[in-house]
C-alpha cells in the first residue's frame, strides 16, 4: 500500500509540474552543455559602451570565452547567429515580492496556500521570459518557489530570499486587523503561519524571528524600520523598531555572515537603522540631505525604486494608503537627486505588489530611470551593481559565482537583445519583440533568433 500510494502522490506531484511549466523537464534534458555566440556586441554590465563584433562561448553554466576572433564550435555545440546584436547580462530586480504580485493583499494572507504557490510560480515564468532572471526576494513565503525554481519544476528567476518580512505591532507588514488583538504572545496570526511576516516586539523575539529565516535559507534579512504605504496602521512618520532590536537583528544575521536591509523612509528610521548596523535601506524617499550624506560616509546601500505613477493611482482616493503615497511620491525625484549628489550606492528594483498589470510594466519602470541616469548607467544598475549588493549576502549566497556581467568565468545569465539599448533603452520595455534569447544558468529559456 506504501508504495501505490507514493506512486499516486509522485503522479499528482509530477502532474502538477507539468500543469506550471509544460516543457521544464524536456528543455532541461534536451539543453546543450555549450552554446556559442557568434559577432555579438556587448554590454559587460559594468561600461558605457558596447565592445567590438565578438564571439562568447558558454560552456555547461559558465562564460568559458570571449573573443574577437573566431572561435571553433565543437560537435553539438548550439551556434547562436547574433547578426551583430547586443549581448548583456540578464536583468536583476533588487526589489521583488515574488509571492505577492498577482493576489490581492486578502487573498494573500487568507487564501489557499496552494492556490497562491501555483499562482506565483506562473507569475514567475513571466518574471524570467522578461529577461529578469535574478531577484532579492524582500518580503513573503518564497522559499518553496525559490526550490521548486531551483531544481527545474518551474521556469523561473534566480531568488535570493528573505523569507518573511520582521515587523512590529502595527508596523509596516503588520496587516492583521484590529479583532486581532490583543496578541497573545506564543500564538502565531495566519498571516504568520504562512511566513508572509512576522511580529517582533522585542530584541529576544527579533533574534528569534531572524533565525527561524535564516533556518529556512534567508540570503538577507529583511526589517521594516519606519512606517509604509501599503500598511492599514502604520503611519509614515513613525520609527517602529528601537535601535536595540534592530541591532539585535543585526547581529544574528552578522552571525550567519549576511546582512540586515531595513524598509525606512524618513530621516530618524533612517539614521537609527544605519546606527545598528544595518547595511542596505530600502526607500528612503523622505530622506534629507543630512542623511543622504550620512549613507555616503558610512557606504551605506540605497535600494531605490521609481515608483510609477499608476501605483500611487491604484490606492483608492480617500484611503489612507492613498493619503500615505500622496506623501510619499514627492520624495522619489528629491532622493534620486540626492543618491546622484553624494554618490551613493543605488541598486534598482521595483516593489511591485498586487498588480500582475504593473509586473508586465517591470522593463518599462527600469526604463523609466533614464529621467536620473544615461541608458548605460541604468542598465549597469540592473546588472552589476545589483549584482554587488547579492554579493554581500556571503557564504548565505545561494548562486556562487559572478551574476550580472558578461566575462569570462560569470554565471552564464545572457539576453540577446534585437538593438542597441544603449541607443534605444525602451528596447527593454518590450521583451516580447526585444530580447531574442534568454538565457539563465547557461540554459536557453527562450530563443526567436530569425533562422
Amino acid at each position: 500500500m506504501a508504495f501505490k500510494f507514493g506512486s499516486i502522490a509522485a503522479a499528482v506531484f509530477l502532474g502538477s509540474a507539468t500543469i506550471l511549466s509544460p516543457d521544464a523537464y524536456s528543455q532541461t534534458a534536451s539543453q546543450p552543455s555549450t552554446t556559442l555566440f557568434q559577432n555579438v556586441r556587448i554590454f559587460d554590465g559594468k561600461g558605457s559602451s558596447l565592445s567590438p563584433p565578438s564571439n562568447v562561448l558558454v560552456k555547461g553554466n559558465i562564460i568559458e570565452r570571449i573573443s574577437t576572433a573566431p572561435i571553433d564550435a565543437e560537435p553539438g555545440t548550439t551556434v547562436i547567429a547574433g547578426g551583430g546584436r547586443t549581448l548583456m547580462p540578464g536583468l536583476i530586480d533588487a526589489h521583488w515580492h515574488a509571492m505577492l504580485i498577482r493576489l490581492t493583499p486578502a487573498q494573500s494572507i487568507g487564501g489557499d496556500v496552494g492556490y497562491n504557490n501555483i499562482i506565483a510560480a506562473d507569475e514567475a515564468t513571466d518574471t524570467l521570459m522578461r529577461g529578469f532572471t535574478t531577484v532579492r526576494d524582500v518580503g513573503g513565503p518564497s522559499f518553496g518557489l525559490k526550490r521548486a525554481i531551483d531544481e527545474g519544476v518551474v521556469r523561473g528567476p534566480r531568488i535570493y530570499p528573505s523569507g518573511a518580512m520582521i515587523t512590529v505591532t502595527s508596523g509596516h507588514g503588520d496587516f492583521r486587523q484590529q479583532s486581532d488583538l490583543p496578541r497573545s504572545m506564543g500564538t502565531l496570526t495566519r498571516m504568520e503561519l504562512i511566513g508572509g511576516a512576522m511580529v517582533a516586539d522585542s530584541p529576544d523575539e527579533v533574534r528569534l524571528r531572524v533565525r527561524e529565516q535564516l533556518m529556512q535559507g534567508a540570503s538577507q534579512i529583511k526589517l521594516t524600520g519606519g512606517g509604509g504605504v501599503s500598511s492599514p496602521f502604520s503611519p509614515i512618520d513613525v520609527v517602529t523598531f528601537t535601535e536595540p532590536e534592530l541591532r539585535a537583528a543585526v547581529e544574528a544575521a552578522e552571525n550567519w555572515g549576511t546582512y540586515v536591509t531595513v524598509h525606512a523612509f524618513t530621516p530618524r528610521a533612517i539614521q537609527i537603522a544605519v546606527a545598528a548596523g544595518a547595511k542596505c535601506i530600502e526607500h528612503g524617499f523622505l530622506m534629507d540631505d543630512a542623511t543622504a550624506r550620512l549613507l555616503a560616509e558610512k557606504g551605506i546601500w540605497l535600494s531605490l525604486q521609481p515608483l510609477p505613477e499608476e501605483m500611487r493611482e491604484g490606492f483608492p482616493e480617500g484611503s489612507v494608503q492613498r493619503e500615505k503615497a500622496d506623501e510619499v511620491w514627492p520624495g522619489i525625484d528629491e532622493t534620486y537627486q540626492l543618491a546622484k549628489k553624494y554618490k551613493l550606492k543605488t541598486a534598482w528594483g521595483t516593489d511591485v505588489l498586487f498588480s500582475r498589470e504593473l509586473a508586465q510594466r517591470q522593463g518599462a519602470i527600469l526604463a523609466s530611470l533614464v529621467r536620473w541616469y544615461t541608458p548605460a548607467e541604468t542598465l549597469a544598475m540592473a546588472t552589476g551593481t545589483n549584482a554587488e549588493l547579492l554579493s554581500m549576502s556571503g557564504r548565505r549566497n545561494p548562486y556562487p559565482g559572478k551574476l550580472g556581467v558578461v566575462e569570462q568565468g560569470a554565471l552564464a545569465d545572457l539576453l540577446l537583445v534585437d538593438g542597441n539599448p544603449l541607443e534605444n533603452i525602451n528596447l527593454i520595455a518590450n521583451p516580447d519583440k526585444d530580447f531574442l534569447i534568454i538565457m539563465k544558468d547557461g540554459k536557453i529559456y527562450k530563443n526567436t533568433v530569425p533562422k
